[in-house]
């Protein structure tokens, strides 16, 4: 028989339900903390975001209802273990055209993701100068500037995705390895030049 490999990374493709459920301050955060920190009680989730047990534990319940945690089946009531059912989400705005309310949806949840960057980055900043130069050297940020069809734009963040992929567990069992958060953001700089669409 073969089992599933508990090291391969997991995603799951975003449907109208799911993203209008995710699109939740609350439930945002919820799901970032279990990816990010494994699986934790409501009890525990509450204390790290600031919130109450209750609240935690209804907004839960939501995002399992979609498939966005899970049980783990450890615990019982206030003690249940939740986790992150997968690793990433993916979802195209080309999948809600039309839908105003999954649009609106997707607008604030991009937004959101934009804002914990932000602030994730901004933590990063505030400790740097304790961590090694080797740790500085290696993170941060940087910019370029490309030409590019839509198509091959699509064919870039393929290409990307393919690194992320062959490095994401590259350092594990090594000692000196840390888990990082690597991002990717493309958009046109010419916002004043809006193409036609295509026929």
């Amino acid at each position: 028989m073969n089992l599933p490999d508990p090291d391969a990374f997991t995603g799951i493709r975003l449907d109208a339900t799911a993203l209008k459920t995710l699109a939740h301050p609350l439930r945002s955060r919820l799901l970032s903390t279990l990816r990010r920190g494994g699986p934790a009680t409501a009890t525990a989730l509450a204390a790290t975001l600031g919130t109450n047990s209750g609240a935690t534990s209804y907004h839960l319940r939501r995002l399992e209802s979609v498939g966005l945690v899970a049980d783990t089946g450890e615990g019982e009531g206030k003690r249940r273990l939740w986790k992150a059912a997968t690793d990433s989400h993916q979802f195209e705005p080309s999948d809600f055209v039309g839908d105003e309310d999954a649009e609106t949806a997707l607008n604030w949840l991009v937004r959101d993701y934009i804002r914990h960057l932000g602030e994730q980055f901004e933590r990063w900043l505030d400790v740097e100068s304790a961590w090694p130069t080797a740790w500085r050297d290696a993170a941060g940020m940087n910019d370029t500037f490309v030409i590019a069809t839509p198509e091959q734009v699509q064919a870039m963040k393929a290409e990307l995705d393919e690194v992320f992929e062959r490095y994401r567990r590259i350092g594990q069992g090594n000692p000196a390895a840390r888990r990082l958060a690597a991002y990717s953001v493309i958009y046109p700089l010419d916002l004043d030049r809006t193409p036609r669409a295509q026929s």
